[in-house]
This record gives C-alpha cells, structure tokens and sequence, in this order.
C-alpha cells in the first residue's frame, strides 16, 4: 500500500494511516516516504518504484486539498505519483481526512486528475480514527488477496475440537453419532477388545440381552470409572 500525501496538510492522516495498517498487515507492506525511505537513497526513483510494485494508491485528501496550486504544477510530487499509479493501472483510494471533507469534484481538479471524482473514496478522521481505520482496512483485504493472507485481525475459523476414536478388534456394529457442542457419542455393539472413543474419561455402560452386548461412551465425561455389577432379568449390567 502506497500512501500518497502532501507535507504541510496531511502528515497527520498519512502517520496515523501507516501505523494502523502496519499493525494490521505489517510494516512491510506500507509505503510512506518519510519512513520508507532510507538516508541515502535517491527518492525521485524509491517514490516512483514503490508506486508501481504497490496493489494501490491511498491518496490523503485535505478540505483544500484541490484547490491547491501546486497540484497543477507537473513537477508536484503529490500529482506525480497519483499520475504514476494511473499509468501503471494502480488503483487510486481517495482518503477524506475529517468529516468536514467533501467529495472531489471534477471541476476543482487538473484535468489529468478529474478522474478521481468519479472514484469512490473513504474517511478517516484522525480524531476518531479507530473504526476507520478498522474499515479501511477491511476494504485494502477484500481488495489484496496478499493483505487477505496476512491479516492479524482475521476471525480465526471455527473450531469444533478434535475427535479421535479408536476401535479395534471390533465385531458387530460400530455407531458414532455428534450431539450439541461438540459431545460426541459411540456406540458400539458386539465388540470384543479394547476401544477408545473421545478424550478424558470413559464412563462405558455394557449391557447384556440375549448374548448381545452394546457399549455407550461419550467423550465428554469426567470423573474416574466406576462399575456396578447386578442382576437384571438374570443378565449382568456394567456401569
């Protein structure tokens, strides 16, 4: 992202710009001249560069920001590098600083930058910039699909927890049903073996009915496991 602004008028907006979306997206990936550009690099070539390697163009747009005559003047360096991102088919953002800011209007502007009246802008007020920074950030990762990959302020995707069950030396019928949030039940009918099924505790339920045997486990349990041995219509039940 390449932030365009004039010194003088929009040093604020563009500061308070690069520091919300570095901390967003990284330091690496915002372009201000003022930070970007070491001592000892020629900026007339850095400027122009990082134009075009950028995705786009946000250009910081003061209450008189058109009217200003140095943006007529070919040698401006606010309108070359608005111009440069034209050329190199960039997108240009406008940013309105303050909610006293219009909209650009085409008869205001230099002919060769009339085009940015008829660009959808955004705002920020460096008064009150957290949720606009916050929304134009969500714009450039909608925009960026590199932005997109690198945004720490992505919801992460749901998480449902891990399920492991184990089954071996099974005969019979094996069923494994998940219930609400996430509790997972098995059942397991006829086994002969060990079997694990979920995490954390085991509280198993075999019963017996005309030599059939069924094993309930669910995977949320706590507690330790108990057992309770009876007679039931002559059949053994273990809990």
């Amino acid at each position: 992202m390449f932030i365009n602004y004039r010194t003088g008028d929009g040093d604020e907006a563009a500061t308070i710009l690069e520091q919300g979306l570095s901390l967003r997206f990284g330091k690496e990936r915002i372009f201000r001249a003022t930070t970007s550009i070491q001592p000892g690099q020629a900026y007339p070539e850095r400027l122009l560069n990082a134009v075009c390697n950028s995705a786009a163009l946000l250009a910081i747009v003061g209450p008189d920001w058109a009217r200003d005559p140095r943006l007529r003047d070919e040698s401006d360096w606010v309108r070359r590098e608005i111009l440069e991102a034209y050329a190199s088919k960039i997108t240009v953002i406008p940013i309105l600083k303050g909610r006293g800011t219009e909209r650009l209007k085409a008869a205001e502007l230099p002919t060769e930058l009339e085009r940015l009246a008829d660009v959808q802008s955004l705002r920020l007020d460096p008064r009150d910039s957290e949720m606009d920074i916050r929304r134009i950030g969500d714009f450039l990762a909608e925009l960026v699909p590199v932005l997109r990959k690198a945004d720490r302020q992505a919801a992460p995707p749901p998480d449902t927890g891990p399920v492991y069950n184990t089954a071996r030396d099974t005969r019979g019928t094996v069923i494994q049903s998940r219930h609400v949030q996430g509790d997972v039940g098995t059942v397991i009918k006829g086994n002969q073996g060990p079997v694990h099924a979920g995490k954390g505790d085991i509280n198993q339920n075999t019963q017996h009915f005309s030599g059939d045997g069924a094993t309930y486990i669910h995977g949320d349990n706590h507690g330790g496991v108990g057992h309770r041995f009876g007679q039931a219509r002559g059949d053994e039940e273990e809990r």
